[in-house]
């Protein structure tokens, strides 16, 4: 059984320590903490096992919860779309789904699930302006799915164009992130999660893609042995 139908079958049956259950909460711990979430990996489990809150007299922001509970919602759809060619309804539909129900949702300037209607900036450098995005992003996708065989360097290249263009008013990193998941997984390529405690080396490769894109290719070949390793053990529990 390959990674794929381990994560279909486990994702199906929705039992506990496996390698399922641990990227949802490895994946969701990880992703939403690079992008500022204060919620503890601990407290991520506990949400995910239980569907409550362990809370250590702190103050905890409602959307750091909302966005990790929709996370791995957004992860089980990113599974039942996987064999689904990249396009921009699957996309803001990613967006769509992470951000339902937090405080963004009642701004109708956010725009959830739509492209960004406001100038952004990532790292301090100018991004695609709103009128441009849905263009570029077209541009994009017309790229990458012209790609016969899609390797691991063509995902991480799309990420850093994806980035750049940063087509949401907020979500990019995750958004980004979930359809590099999603690419590896459909193209047998052992997908990866960037872990926060890499996440400098992480956006050193994103700012210098562009003159070394070794920096980023390496953080996420090292991410990808980490994963790896996970996989390997639990494949092992299930022999």
């Amino acid at each position: 059984m390959n990674l794929l139908e381990m994560l279909l079958e486990q994702k199906k049956v929705k039992l506990k320590g496996n390698i399922y259950h641990n990227t949802q909460i490895k994946l969701a711990y990880n992703t939403n903490r690079i992008e500022g979430s204060k919620l503890t990996e601990e407290e991520t489990r506990y949400i995910y096992e239980t569907n409550t809150i362990l809370t250590d007299n702190k103050q905890t922001n409602v959307d750091d919860i909302v966005e990790t509970v929709n996370h791995f919602f957004l992860f089980d759809f990113m599974l039942d779309k996987l064999n689904e060619i990249l396009n921009e309804s699957l996309i803001k539909s990613f967006h769509a789904i992470l951000k339902r129900g937090t405080t963004y949702e009642r701004k109708d300037w956010f725009n959830i699930g739509e492209y960004k209607k406001l100038p952004n900036e990532v790292g301090g450098k100018d991004t695609t302006l709103p009128e441009n995005v849905a263009s570029d992003m077209q541009r994009l996708l017309l790229w990458y799915n012209e790609i016969e065989n899609v390797g691991l360097e063509d995902i991480i290249s799309f990420h850093h164009v994806f980035e750049n263009i940063h087509p949401f008013q907020d979500g990019n990193g995750r958004v980004g992130r979930i359809i590099m998941f999603k690419e590896c997984l459909k193209n047998n390529i052992v997908p990866f999660i960037i872990e926060d405690e890499y996440k400098a080396f992480y956006y050193r490769g994103l700012k210098e893609y562009e003159k070394e894109n070794g920096y980023l290719t390496d953080t996420c070949l090292s991410m990808q042995d980490k994963y790896r390793s996970m996989v390997s053990k639990f494949a092992v529990n299930d022999k």
